[in-house]
């Protein structure tokens, strides 16, 4: 699903965490040179990007360089139906990793393990494969990199969008935790060999979900200064 993130300005910390770090590594090697990288950060500071629509294997937006604007598209490989699966399994595979990903937190532990599983989230720059409208020659061009940088802020703040790049979107991911937890909590009421353990977690994950989704439903309401209904809170 298709998100549009407003115009970013750049965190006044900067990029904190270590797998924001590691998203600009790859767009440092994904850049010609050093040429390219000096003003696609400048752009990036100043606001030149516009709003950043994420989607499953895509970026997009608009890039201002004076008078003119610039289209700028970068494809992501995305995951597989095997390997989107496999990513759920490692979410779930420890209590507590869904609500830090909620929170903002991607723990490494979960990346090591996805990576032992075959489940590369983090890009290397090789991966980031970038288009723009403008005439310039080497790809990615300044304005493509600005969008890459500012990327960067986003996910920084909200792990999940890196996610959702790689083809399972916040939405996709609980809804998979949930069908999961679901057939989980079937099996521990028609087997006497499932364990306490997988029940507990179950338990655990299905209360994360359900908070997540009615956290979902509340913040609009939230926003728009309605009455929050009984049934929700």
């Amino acid at each position: 699903m298709r998100t549009t993130f407003a115009r970013q300005t750049q965190p006044s910390r900067g990029i904190r965490s270590w797998w924001g770090k590691a998203w600009q590594r790859a767009v440092e090697e994904a850049a010609y040179s050093e040429a390219e990288l000096r003003p696609g950060r400048a752009a990036a500071r100043r606001g030149d990007v516009g709003g950043i629509s994420v989607d499953s294997g895509s970026l997009l937006a608009a890039v201002r360089e004076g008078d003119d604007a610039w289209t700028v598209e970068v494809a992501v490989p995305t995951l597989d139906d095997e390997t989107r699966a496999a990513l759920v399994e490692v979410v779930a595979a420890e209590s507590g990793r869904v609500a830090e990903l909620l929170a903002g937190n991607l723990p490494h532990d979960l990346v090591e393990h996805a990576e032992e599983v075959g489940v590369e989230l983090l890009p290397y720059g090789g991966e980031l494969v970038a288009t723009c409208t403008c005439p310039h020659y080497l790809a990615p061009c300044a304005h493509a990199l600005a969008l890459l940088i500012q990327t960067g802020w986003l996910l920084d703040a909200d792990p999940l969008v890196l996610f959702a790049l790689r083809g399972l979107d916040r939405e996709a991911l609980l809804a998979a935790l949930h069908a999961r937890t679901v057939a989980a909590v079937s099996g521990t009421a028609t087997t006497a060999t499932a364990t306490p353990t997988t029940a507990d977690l179950a338990d655990d994950v299905e209360l994360v979900v359900e908070a997540a989704l009615r956290a979902q439903r509340l913040v609009p309401l939230f926003e728009a200064g309605a009455e929050l209904p009984e049934g929700l809170l």
